[in-house]
């Protein structure tokens, strides 16, 4: 079976939007604020290894040793020169004023493939990072591998309303696909619960932003690195008129700003790992399934 994504693109694209991503990436700084409050769910408990899978430049390792400065922070990317652009400051060198504080560890290595123990980390947190791997089942079975009994996973991918505007356009002008297929909330609870997590709680959110013109739109893309890396792409570069007939399809969507809109469905997920020989399934059967029709959702 071909693979829906193309990974050494992924890499690429997020190599080369690296130096520039932390200014670019404004949603994805929210998104990251919100996922992080999410770590008050630890109460008073204090993890030993905690991991920011999907790093990026590192910011939420950087909060991540903050908090807990003496724990072992593994921040892990697909990208390399992600992991250079890692802060110098705001966290990162606690160890430098304290040796007790331990560094905070860069890793390259992919989400599907984690190159770490067996029972090894309290907190896995991994955001907006899921949207490129296709086989989610098989990634959250690899996170529940590495996770301790009873640690906590917390992460965010984006849904199916994502970019929805930009593939209708795309759809009207090019045979070609152009946006990536996106899990939607009742895939993702089930891809949990499937890995046998427990107690999964999951929450979204609806995001729209405007832009002047396509072209601005897929600047910014470029710039955090949300290229299409899909392997049936065109790779070829999109001609000046299949361009000029998608930008046409997307002005009748303007709103009453007068901007183009964007909409980005945020899925937000927090489970825990279970205790040792727990069933994936139970007689062959999900254990249970998540109705999208239940997780209320919230504009901004």
């Amino acid at each position: 079976m071909s693979e829906v994504f193309d990974p050494r693109h992924v890499r690429r694209a997020f190599s080369r939007a690296s130096a520039g991503y932390d200014a670019a990436a404004t949603l994805q700084h929210e998104v990251e604020r919100r996922l992080l409050e999410s770590l008050d769910y630890l109460d008073d408990r204090v993890p030993d290894v905690v991991v920011d899978l999907g790093c990026g430049p590192g910011r939420a390792a950087a909060h991540m040793r903050k908090r807990w400065p003496r724990a072992r922070v593994l921040a892990l990317d697909l990208a390399l020169p992600m992991l250079r652009q890692a802060r110098t400051g705001g966290g990162w060198n606690l160890s430098v004023l304290n040796p007790l504080h331990k560094p905070i560890d860069r890793i390259n290595a992919d989400a599907r493939a984690l190159p770490l123990a067996e029972n090894s980390v309290d907190v896995l947190f991994c955001n907006l990072c899921l949207q490129w791997v296709e086989d989610l089942p098989a990634a959250f079975a690899g996170f529940r591998r590495v996770l301790k009994p009873d640690g906590l996973l917390l992460c965010s991918t984006f849904g199916p309303e994502t970019l929805g505007e930009l593939r209708e356009a795309f759809a009207l002008a090019d045979a070609a696909p152009h946006v990536s297929p996106f899990a939607g909330i009742a895939e993702f609870g089930d891809a949990l619960m499937h890995a046998g997590f427990r107690n999964p709680v999951l929450d979204r959110d609806v995001f729209t932003s405007g832009y002047d013109d396509l072209p601005a739109l897929m600047r910014e893309l470029r710039a955090i690195g949300a290229t299409n890396a899909l392997t049936a792409r065109r790779h070829t570069l999109t001609g000046k008129s299949r361009f000029a007939r998608a930008a046409a399809a997307y002005e009748p969507m303007r709103g009453g700003d007068g901007r183009l809109p964007a909409t980005w469905e945020v899925i937000y997920a927090q489970a825990w790992a279970p205790q040792p020989g727990a069933p994936i399934r139970e007689g062959g059967f999900d254990v249970v399934s998540v109705p999208a029709a239940s997780i209320p959702v919230r504009r901004r």
